[in-house]
């Protein structure tokens, strides 16, 4: 028996066509997103990697001309006689060739070919002349500099207890505070959070004299202190993500440990803080990053004591010393030294605080 092949209704094929065409479009789309976001993260991590190829640079290398953006160093040839001298490449009638410098001039100058070792004459300005880099030459000494001229341990411990210290004041008192307002009926409890929330828009320029006045009248100017002591008050912003994050936990679980007879306490402890530990997590990421790179804080309460410097202090203090002097490598390998640790530390914590942000409302 023989079969005809039956034609399918217009409308049925255009939508067989449609089904397949829609996965194609979706994956284009797909990848014309992913490459845009691509593109934008390029152009955003292009000062990073300036400043990391910066880093193991010198400073002949960053004045020369046409020098490679990737570190280099420029290629010598050695002389009987022991003399070192640079390479460049210098055009000549048969083509470029590669030669040492020997005697400059302003009209005429003198090289050595390295490979025969016989002086050639060349007219013109050997300035103008590119030299001979090597492929890859970073200069790590760079680090060893910054670490025995900056005194980077001091500024790294002194960074470390302001950072640490001022993040657990911040984050006990943010979690006992949002507890507050996220689980417990008090008269004007709204308004107080709002009163609480309008605070995050004032300007810390207008505490700033008021509050430096009240540090130097019990004596906390030229200590840690003022650094320290205030994130015991809960901050707004960090209560906010907090309280959010408390709302979003059933309240069943809170009447359950009444039943049983846990206090309040009993209950943050024992059933809020284990369920938000990526809310906790955030913040605590948060404060530890604000206060590595606090600057303006110390160095209105620290002026004059040199001893008890933080990072961002200490690398303002470099920056203005060396980089005037054709050292700003250096200042670029100090910043990159600096930023090893909050790097690595976000990058560990990475998946738990981009939960606790998005659960806790910052994405929205």
């Amino acid at each position: 028996m023989t079969g005809k092949a039956v034609p399918l209704p217009l409308a049925q094929s255009g939508r067989m066509r449609s089904a397949r065409a829609r996965p194609i479009g979706f994956g284009v789309s797909r990848l014309g997103l992913t490459l845009f976001t691509a593109s934008l993260a390029m152009i955003f991590l292009l000062p990073l990697g300036y400043m990391i190829l910066t880093s193991v640079k010198d400073n002949s290398q960053i004045i020369a001309l046409n020098a490679p953006l990737w570190p280099a160093s420029p290629q010598t040839y050695t002389a009987a006689d022991g003399q070192v001298f640079q390479l460049y490449q210098v055009p000549l009638p048969n083509g470029v060739q590669d030669l040492a410098l020997v005697k400059p001039g302003r009209i005429k100058s003198t090289f050595i070919d390295p490979t025969t070792a016989q002086e050639v004459s060349w007219e013109g300005n050997w300035r103008g002349l590119s030299p001979v880099w090597s492929s890859i030459s970073p200069k790590l000494d760079n680090f060893t500099t910054v670490l025995s001229t900056l005194n980077f341990p001091m500024l790294l411990r002194n960074t470390l207890v302001v950072a640490i210290l001022g993040t657990i004041g911040a984050v006990v008192s943010a979690v006992v505070v949002a507890y507050g307002f996220a689980r417990f009926r008090i008269p004007g409890r709204d308004g107080l959070f709002l009163v609480m929330i309008m605070t995050i828009i004032l300007p810390f320029q207008v505490l700033l004299i008021p509050q430096y006045i009240g540090f130097k009248a019990v004596g906390w100017t030229g200590t840690w202190l003022p650094l320290i002591v205030p994130h015991f008050f809960a901050n707004a912003y960090n209560v906010f993500l907090l309280r959010q994050y408390f709302l979003t936990l059933p309240r069943e679980l809170d009447q359950a440990a009444q039943v049983d007879g846990a206090s309040p306490l009993q209950i943050l402890w024992s059933v809020i803080i284990p369920q938000a530990w990526p809310a906790i997590i955030a913040i605590s990421l948060f404060h530890f990053f604000f206060a590595w790179n606090d600057f303006f804080a110390p160095l209105v309460y620290l002026s004059g004591r040199p001893d008890l410097a933080t990072m961002t202090v200490g690398l303002q203090a470099f920056n203005a010393t060396y980089a005037g002097s054709g050292s700003g490598y250096l200042t670029q390998a100090a910043a990159l030294m600096a930023m090893i640790l909050p790097v690595a530390i976000f990058f560990i914590a990475q998946r738990v605080f981009m939960r606790g942000v998005v659960i806790s409302g910052v994405e929205k």
